[in-house]
């Protein structure tokens, strides 16, 4: 398994996980939804469960379950600014197409 994070991606997750007192590490994820099939779930988390793909980068833990890991295998993580905002962004070998905005991709 192979995930990886730029330096940007990993600062913003540290200082995110050291605002958390339980949680242990980042749980990526896909859900079907968004306007081309699959959305990137990002969120802390405080458990690993028994059928997760666990792996570490630039001092990140990294969770995925398994359903999602064949969406996510490959994928590199980012974080930018663009004006006001600021997201986490994705690069992903397995996606054929993503939408406009970047939430969403299709295989």
């Amino acid at each position: 398994m192979t995930i990886e994070l730029s330096q940007r991606a990993a600062e913003r997750v540290k200082k995110y996980l050291s605002d958390s007192e339980r949680a242990i590490g980042l749980r990526l994820a896909v859900k079907t939804t968004g306007c081309s099939g699959w959305a990137y779930v990002v969120q802390l988390t405080d458990a690993i469960k028994k059928t997760d793909h666990v792996c570490e980068t630039q001092g990140v833990k990294i969770i995925i379950d398994s359903e999602s890991m064949p969406y996510l295998d490959g994928t590199r993580m980012d974080f930018v600014r663009q004006g006001l905002g600021e997201r986490f962004s994705f690069a992903n070998p397995k996606a054929a197409a993503e939408c406009g905005c970047g939430e969403s991709f299709t295989v």
